[in-house]
């Protein structure tokens, strides 16, 4: 497999957020590796979760899938999650899968109220 197909997960933990870096494809033999670094801090609403999808380079809908759940279960929990630096292929493919909305509205524990999309 070539490096720029790989699919890889980087954490980084502030006292304030916690963001997960997405780098390569992800596609549905990648999305338990995602749902493994995403699980422990769903919950944690003390901090914010910021999924930052700069290195982002493929996603499908097992992907999407993933992201819509976290988005349903932070929103429940009042607890703020956004996505940032969305490449602008990736953002097409939100944007066709009407997800797009979801990301940037609804309730969040952040100064605006609303969820962030960059890109």
């Amino acid at each position: 497999m070539e490096k720029s197909t790989m699919f890889h997960v980087r954490t980084t933990k502030t006292e304030q957020a916690v963001i997960v870096h997405l780098q390569g494809e992800l596609d549905l033999s990648k999305v338990s590796e995602l749902r493994s670094a995403l699980d422990p801090f769903i919950a944690d609403t003390t901090r914010s979760l910021i999924l930052n999808l700069k290195d982002l380079q493929y996603i499908d809908s097992t992907g999407i899938g993933v992201i819509v759940s976290v988005l349903k279960a932070r929103d429940v929990l009042k607890a703020s999650f956004t996505v940032q630096d969305i490449p602008p292929k990736i953002k097409r493919i939100f944007d066709l899968t009407g997800i797009t909305p979801f990301l940037q509205q609804g309730p969040a524990a952040n100064a605006t109220g609303k969820r962030i999309i960059n890109g």
